[in-house]
């Protein structure tokens, strides 16, 4: 049996420019609620955010995923509620070459994922708790889009919006991310002088500019 509900446009293009440049980790800063403790980037450098399309499956079949690419919109992201399988991997190339041809902006998987070196070939931003060979099924049974799911003990909703870059993932309500937004924003803003008051941001190019020195160099923490 499956359950199909309205996709749900939560974030707005205002959040969307609002949190282009935000952080994860800045965010970090400010709330423990939202992070997906123990997802990782399935390569980076990487970027993701959006609107979360939600799906549960039953463990072996994954079918609930095709449907909710039928209502997926350009730039939401598909978030996978694996129902505790973290074996089995739901998402591989061809899903993904599905996905790309959606220009959905990027998956959370609470399970695992496989065909690593195509995905990370193609660059579609992916998280997940691990890599795996098991993969699940296309059976047709049952499951869920556009309902509540639950990743890493995080409840996410159908619209929520998913900021994700090289440190990780966070999932914001909608409706208070503004705030949080703003902060953040001005978090980073204050970051960026307090490196040019210290001249920081000159050091950083420099290295950038020769890395290979600075790994050559030993030294304490």
């Amino acid at each position: 049996m499956f359950r199909i509900e309205p996709r749900v446009q939560g974030v707005t293009a205002e959040l969307l420019e609002l949190y282009e440049h935000i952080s994860p980790s800045t965010i970090g800063h400010l709330t423990d609620f939202g992070f997906l403790n123990g997802l990782q980037p399935l390569f980076r450098p990487i970027r993701l955010l959006g609107n979360a399309v939600t799906v549960r499956i039953p463990h072996i079949d994954a079918s609930a995923i095709r449907h909710a690419f039928e209502l997926a919109q350009p730039g939401d992201i598909i978030v996978v509620d694996m129902s505790g399988d973290d074996q089995r991997a739901c998402w591989g190339e061809f899903v993904t070459y599905a996905a790309l041809d959606k220009k959905i902006a990027g998956a959370i998987i609470s399970g695992s994922v496989t065909d690593v070196r195509p995905i990370t070939q193609l660059r579609f931003p992916l998280y997940s708790k691990g890599i795996s060979a098991l993969t699940t099924r296309s059976l047709q049974l049952e499951g869920e889009v556009n309902t509540p799911v639950s990743v890493s003990g995080v409840s996410i909703q159908p619209g929520d919006l998913i900021v994700g870059d090289d440190d990780g993932v966070f999932v914001i309500n909608p409706l208070h991310a503004r705030e949080l937004g703003l902060i953040a924003q001005e978090k980073q803003h204050k970051e960026q002088q307090r490196r040019k008051e210290l001249g920081y941001d000159k050091l950083f190019a420099a290295q950038a500019d020769h890395p290979a020195a600075t790994n050559n160099q030993g030294g304490n923490n």
